[in-house]
């Protein structure tokens, strides 16, 4: 997958919506309890559902290995299903992995190679050898964590360094680590007011939003504040898509509200002029 074929795709499904997969137990329909592959089968009916309206997939891995060997078994499984049936699709391991480069480059490895994803999610506090190995596969990519939509991202995020942000120095500092081109930045949904200015520092990168929806983040501030020529922005639903419905419905509950996520990015990518 490269951000050609990616912005291809964007302009192909008119969508640059991201379904994440946070797959909880307690939240699938009581009508799967009884499958032996509850994981897989629940994750297998919501990409079906959702693959029409979507250029991108989240597993976030914390619910997975959560539950263990059946949660890894069960990741594997997706990750192997939506390679062959949907390759369109840029699959993203929300991991927010890195650690010091022996470890990193097994990390890499894990997720790259052996998983096979377009990406992972990266933790940019151990700095520059904790990222490159990341970023040493051609066609797959580090998503930094650049300012994040929780609470607690004022604790260091937007603290001042020197005259700059933290989440600013971070990213400046990027952009001289080896095969940059190669990173995509986390920009939380709810920071919107501070996009224009992210855009500035990294006016071609992608960035993947998170907290549409459940956290309350606009869409339409998104896309006005984040978006380049070629849309340059995925946008992550979660809960609000998997979860819409705990009954038997649930994959065309999932379904129905892709759609209208979908409905409502077509109207903002002709809006902004990218198609």
């Amino acid at each position: 997958m490269t951000k050609e074929k990616l912005f291809e795709q964007i302009k192909l499904k008119k969508s640059f919506l991201c379904v994440g997969l946070d797959i909880d137990k307690d939240l699938i329909p009581k009508s799967l309890k009884r499958d032996s592959n509850i994981i897989f089968t629940f994750c297998k009916n919501i990409v079906d559902a959702t693959a029409p309206f979507c250029v991108a997939l989240k597993p976030n891995i914390a619910f997975f290995e959560a539950y263990g060997i059946e949660g890894w078994e069960s990741l594997n499984k997706l990750v192997t299903y939506v390679k062959k049936s949907y390759p369109e699709i840029f699959l993203i391991a929300d991991a927010k992995r890195a650690d010091i480069g022996n470890t990193s480059i097994r990390y890499a490895k894990a997720f790259f190679e052996y998983f096979n994803f377009d990406a992972i999610t990266l933790s940019p506090y151990m700095g520059f050898d904790s990222v490159e190995p990341f970023l040493t596969y051609k066609n797959k990519y580090g998503i930094l964590l650049g300012l994040t939509s929780n609470a607690g991202a004022k604790d260091f995020q937007l603290k001042s360094f020197g005259e700059v942000k933290v989440y600013e120095h971070i990213i400046k500092t990027s952009l001289k680590w080896k095969n940059s081109k190669q990173l995509m930045y986390v920009v939380g949904a709810t920071k919107s007011n501070y996009m224009n200015k992210i855009r500035k520092l990294i006016p071609d990168h992608f960035l993947l939003i998170p907290g549409i929806g459940a956290q309350g983040g606009s869409l339409r501030n998104v896309a006005k504040e984040g978006m380049n020529k070629k849309c340059g922005i995925l946008v992550n639903s979660s809960r609000s898509i998997i979860y819409s419905s705990k009954n038997r419905d649930y994959a065309t509950k999932a379904e129905q509200v892709a759609r209208k996520m979908q409905f409502e990015m077509n109207e903002l990518l002709i809006e902004n002029q990218v198609i």
